[in-house]
């Protein structure tokens, strides 16, 4: 195939799905990834398409999100969900755990509901690690860069400090959740960090209320079905088909 007529179709492709992956890019249309990448990268120059980390998204949706909100705006939304979210995920821990708590505004409601003071627990959130503190839990924080909008400890530093360990479970916030695109979050060294914790978790829990349910953040972190996740409403069924999805 000519190549100027591979990249139009990509584009009708994208422009049909929303979002795609590179591998599904390269399934589609038989290329090798460094094709399908450089296909992206002339595309995206030409604004037909919007190139993200490991695919992309149509031009014109209006679920990309390539801003983080501030840690006390988000706070402020769904609180209710996240208070129920957070409560069972707290029931999941036990004895001798290893838990990882990512940063974000549903893993720190979390802590308020750990009742387990036998397992370990270890976070990249600042705040996340003083109010484990202030519970007598055994805490680690992760060393590295700190991020002053999401109260996040980040960088290769912290990347580094994951590699180290195995958790048996993980609790990961997210920014947005769709089929095509997994878990994403709109800056790449917040999720580099993820996705680093989700690989060396045994398992992994998505703790996000409905509202992230179609939306794409420009950075994914984990696909679909590499983590299970917690919610407050019964998910589309093509999502339950893809994952474990636990309704509180």
């Amino acid at each position: 195939m000519l190549t100027h007529k591979r990249r139009d179709l990509i584009v009708e492709y994208i422009n049909e799905k929303n979002a795609v992956t590179v591998q599904e890019l390269m399934d589609e249309f038989d290329a090798s990834a460094a094709t399908i990448r450089r296909d992206l990268s002339v595309l995206n120059d030409e604004k037909k398409i919007l190139k993200v980390f490991g695919g992309a998204t149509s031009i014109g949706s209006l679920d990309v999100t390539t801003v983080e909100p501030s840690v006390s705006a988000k706070a402020k939304l769904n609180t209710r969900e996240k208070d129920a979210i957070s409560k069972y995920a707290a029931s999941l821990i036990i004895d001798d755990d290893f838990v990882y708590i990512d940063s974000g505004t549903t893993t720190l409601e979390m802590i308020k509901h750990i009742e387990n003071t036998k397992a370990k627990y270890i976070t990249n959130g600042i705040v996340h690690a003083k109010k484990l503190l202030e519970k007598n839990l055994n805490t680690m924080i992760i060393g590295g860069k700190c991020k002053a909008s999401t109260e996040a400890i980040i960088g290769p530093d912290c990347i580094e400090g994951i590699r180290k360990y195995h958790f048996t479970k993980a609790f990961m916030g997210t920014n947005g959740i769709s089929i095509t695109a997994g878990y994403t979050t709109p800056d790449v060294d917040e999720a580099l960090v993820k996705e680093e914790a989700v690989r060396h978790s045994y398992i992994s829990y998505i703790l996000a209320d409905h509202s992230k349910f179609g939306q794409i953040s420009s950075v994914t972190f984990a696909d679909i079905g590499s983590c299970c996740i917690i919610t407050d409403r019964e998910a589309p069924k093509n999502y339950s088909a893809k994952t474990i999805i636990k309704v509180v």
